[in-house]
């Protein structure tokens, strides 16, 4: 398991800028996002923590509230899904892109360096410094495509 005390220390110092109290649920919920190697929705968010600290009785609206919050602070991002539902994850110090499957929301990350590279010099052609993008590929992931022959 990786080390996260920096990130939760970040947690903890944007709270305080924002004269916010430090709260054992909003870290809890930060804690899990940044644990999991998949991303949650929500409703999976508030049953991993149910099942993981059942004394804590975070309530659902709790883990709407730290979403956004958390979002808002860019610690963590989302993924809008076709149903109107988002997908969060931590966000990482390497950069990546993602697959999503429009039957069954599956994500994919992938990191490609050929991809990277002709970006750069699309921007440089155009006279931008990349600073950031974020590529999202929708389509039908394996499983789903064999399902539709």
């Amino acid at each position: 398991m990786q080390d996260n005390s920096k990130t939760l220390k970040k947690l903890r110092t944007i709270i305080k800028s924002k004269g916010l109290n430090h709260t054992k649920q909003r870290e809890i919920i930060f804690k899990t996002i940044l644990e999991c190697d998949t991303h949650l929705n929500a409703d999976e968010l508030y049953s991993l923590i149910s099942q993981q600290y059942p004394s804590e009785k975070i309530g659902i609206a709790t883990i709407y509230r730290a979403l956004a919050f958390l979002e808002e602070c860019e610690l963590i991002s989302s993924i809008s899904l076709d149903n109107n539902s988002k997908k969060f994850e931590s966000i990482k110090d390497k950069h990546h892109d993602h697959l999503i499957c429009i039957k069954c929301n599956a994500i994919v990350e992938f990191l490609d360096e050929e991809i990277e590279a002709r970006q750069d010099k699309i921007a440089n052609n155009h006279g931008f410094k990349l600073l950031n993008h974020t590529m999202y590929l929708y389509g039908l992931c394996q499983k789903c495509s064999l399902l539709i022959k």
